[in-house]
């Protein structure tokens, strides 16, 4: 049986020692050869990268794989695994696939519906004319669509492994629906990150279809490798600002990245966290220097001091707002020499009961 999982790329990476995983260069027109298959070639939509992302490398396997039996996309830096946390050789792959009708990431949890949560990041109306578009062409699939759109759950990176015919069904709703999209949103207007909103919308109709069809899915972890390169710039920029003490540059930076790329902050992107922290430093810092004319920032520490010194406050902070609190906790808050504000940035960030903050505050600053 024959079985391939595309690696989509943008770019060079270290490919898997496994000829079942195949780098696919995707937007591959007009760009410069990667040494890869290019989803330029064959029937294909390459140049319309800028709106799909990587479903350019999905349109591409539907059109030009006539020869694998089973199919399935990950990315350069994201892959599914197994149960030991090690990416899928091809006889497992194969052994799943005769229990399960396809693999797929996780469904995730949201904290919110898919609906708001899509509205705060990007339009909204790109999403209901999606719904608009399949009420018109796929009517039996429109209350399940809309079912969903306001419940709590989506799958993660347009991640999934099948066989081909069932890959080329999905492909087939899935490119017809957005054809039709593309036609009603005035999707030229916006800035790059949030033209690929195929890509985006994506990941919640792979959802949608594997549950309209009642498909046995095995969801799987997805292993991260890396950090993209535009977190790593940005966090080198923040340092920067920090070792400068520039507060008001550090925010101003922060807040301009996040405008134009609001996944800068999803577990994806900021896969330690660092990003998430330095947020919680230029708050902490804003708020101490309208106090007292100083701040965090003027202890001069390095990049990763900063990192290790608000991770530890944030995990003593965790257990207070469980009432797990420890000796040890009480004797490190003491070492740290943070200022309330420090404190009261993370407790507004942990505490979960608001209602409780003020308490927990107290309780630590007394401690302290």
């Amino acid at each position: 049986m024959s079985v391939k999982i595309y690696t989509m790329t943008h770019k060079k990476f270290d490919v898997p020692n496994d000829p079942m995983y195949v780098p696919l260069q995707v937007g591959a027109e007009g760009k410069e050869p990667l040494g890869y298959v290019r989803d330029n070639t064959g029937e294909n939509i390459s140049a319309l990268n800028c709106y799909y992302s990587e479903l350019t490398g999905v349109y591409w396997i539907w059109k030009n794989d006539t020869e694998s039996d089973i199919v399935g996309v990950c990315h350069y830096r994201r892959y599914l695994l197994n149960e030991k946390g090690v990416m899928f050789r091809k006889e497992e792959i194969e052994k799943l696939l005769s229990e399960y009708d396809c693999l797929t990431s996780r469904l995730l949890t949201l904290d919110f519906s898919y609906h708001y949560g899509f509205s705060d990041n990007h339009n909204v109306r790109d999403l209901d004319v999606t719904g608009e578009v399949i009420r018109e062409k796929y009517p039996e699939d429109y209350p399940l669509f809309e079912k969903l759109v306001h419940e709590n759950h989506t799958y993660f990176g347009n991640i999934c492994v099948m066989k081909k015919p069932l890959f080329d069904a999905y492909c087939a709703w899935l490119f017809d629906i957005f054809a039709e999209v593309r036609k009603r949103i005035d999707i030229d207007s916006y800035d790059s990150y949030h033209k690929r909103v195929f890509g985006f919308i994506s990941e919640f109709l792979l959802y949608v279809w594997v549950t309209k069809h009642k498909l046995r899915a095995y969801e799987c972890m997805v292993g991260m490798i890396g950090e993209k390169a535009e977190t790593k710039e940005m966090k080198q920029r923040l340092a920067d600002y920090f070792a400068e003490k520039d507060i008001v540059g550090a925010k101003q930076y922060f807040m301009e990245m996040y405008t134009k790329r609001p996944d800068v902050l999803m577990e994806a992107s900021d896969i330690t966290g660092d990003l998430r922290i330095c947020m919680q430093i230029i708050a902490t810092a804003e708020r101490e220097f309208a106090t007292t004319g100083t701040s965090i920032l003027d202890r001069s520490c390095a990049f990763e001091d900063y990192m290790h010194l608000f991770k530890t406050l944030n995990g003593i902070v965790r257990r207070y707002c469980a009432g797990r609190q420890t000796t040890k906790d009480k004797e490190m808050l003491a070492k740290l020499h943070l200022s309330e504000e420090a404190v009261y940035v993370s407790v507004l960030a942990f505490c979960k009961e608001k209602e409780k903050t003020a308490e927990i505050l107290n309780q630590i600053n007394m401690d302290i």
